[in-house]
């Protein structure tokens, strides 16, 4: 199977996809009506799209191509919308957060889609485990060669998106004093981590060429990389954030990451090396361990620093392509957040020591998703 043709896309367009929980009402636990809710949008008119997922209790919503913060944000809050009036006549309610913190993992049931039977196949209870939720950014890319290159630039930055879009500390009723512990369920699947360091289209098509005879891979789908390429949309897909409680926070990482991609793009800051990987794995560990106190590896000078202050010293540098992007509402967020409760994963746990009562807080992070509680 030979590589796809890389498709035509502006440079920072933007695209946002969003996995949610839907919860009932009565206890908060995950509820089964996947199908159900999807029947209630039927003939509505979205900007973007309204899918189904692994399994049964999950959603995910993507918008159409924005190009920026307030066009991501305008399209998530139509679609949350036409959500949120679906589930309450469904009496059920939905939810942002990387995972549910009580669900009974062996509980969930696999969405009647071929793919997802193929993976239940093929990963076993892996799959069911894979009841988890993140939110995916895409940025796009004037050519395949340019998209590469970005993919390794903005790969010094996963510890720092982890960091700030954590929402998940709790996973089956226990604190794993993990800010996201999301990611360690991604990091199961083969194919998952770093994407290899190719700077070229041409160098990928080998690399995806030897991957498909070797019969690991079909498609580009097969790869769980951190950030991948998709050649069918013109972008690269960045992968790690745990879903954001609001769409203003996640609005505000999608904004950010077009900021980052501007600056790496016009400014250049850091060349591609394949020695940047070597603190890969350490960043990333520290940054889904501890969050924004996670410990930092600089790849290029080998200094230690914690991640908040890495990120307030890169939200300075990206000051200027804010403006040019009018995304200054979002970096303007995201300082706030870092000043309160720095990231949801802390608001989460904070919620829970006043509350003692998890469904209690996943109650809370339903009216926060729906736009019906004061913000924190």
């Amino acid at each position: 199977m030979s590589l796809e043709r890389f498709a035509d896309s502006r440079a920072l367009t933007l695209g946002v996809e969003l996995e949610l929980q839907i919860v009932g009402c009565h206890d908060y636990d995950l509820a089964p009506v996947a199908a159900d809710l999807l029947r209630q949008l039927r003939g509505a008119r979205l900007p973007g799209a309204v899918v189904p997922e692994i399994t049964d209790s999950m959603i995910e919503l993507s918008t159409g191509i924005c190009e920026g913060h307030a066009d991501a944000l305008a399209q998530l809050a139509e679609i949350r919308g036409a959500l949120v009036a679906a589930a309450d006549r469904l009496g059920v309610a939905l939810s942002g957060g990387g995972t549910h913190p009580f669900q009974d993992w062996s509980r969930r049931r696999i969405f009647d889609k071929p793919r997802f039977r193929q993976i239940s196949e093929l990963y076993g209870y892996l799959s069911k485990q894979f009841t988890i939720f993140g939110q995916h950014v895409h940025i796009g890319c004037p050519s395949a060669d340019e998209a590469l290159v970005l993919l390794h630039g903005m790969s010094r930055y996963i510890p720092h998106l982890i960091a700030l879009s954590a929402s998940s500390p709790y996973v089956q009723g226990t604190d794993t004093a993990f800010d996201s512990a999301r990611l360690n369920s991604v990091f199961a699947f083969p194919l998952s981590g770093r994407a290899p360091f190719v700077q070229t289209w041409d160098d990928f098509g080998v690399y995806f060429g030897k991957m498909t005879r070797t019969g690991v891979v079909s498609s580009m789908k097969d790869f769980y990389w951190d950030i991948r390429p998709k050649p069918e949309f013109g972008t690269i897909e960045v992968r790690v954030l745990d879903t954001p409680l609001t769409i203003e926070k996640a609005a505000a990482m999608a904004g950010f990451i077009q900021c980052l991609a501007r600056w790496l793009r016009v400014e250049k800051p850091y060349p591609p090396a394949e020695d940047d990987y070597l603190p890969y794995t350490f960043n990333r560990f520290q940054a889904c361990r501890f969050g924004l106190d996670g410990e930092f590896v600089d790849p290029k000078t080998g200094e230690h620093r914690s991640l908040r202050e890495d990120i307030v010293h890169t939200l300075g540098r990206l000051e200027h392509h804010a403006v040019e992007l009018r995304a200054e509402a979002a970096l303007r967020l995201l300082r706030l957040e870092l000043a309160g409760h720095g990231n949801d994963a802390g608001w989460i746990r904070a919620t829970q020591d006043r509350e003692r009562l998890l469904p209690e807080v996943v109650r809370q992070q339903t009216l926060r998703w729906a736009g019906r509680a004061p913000a924190p």
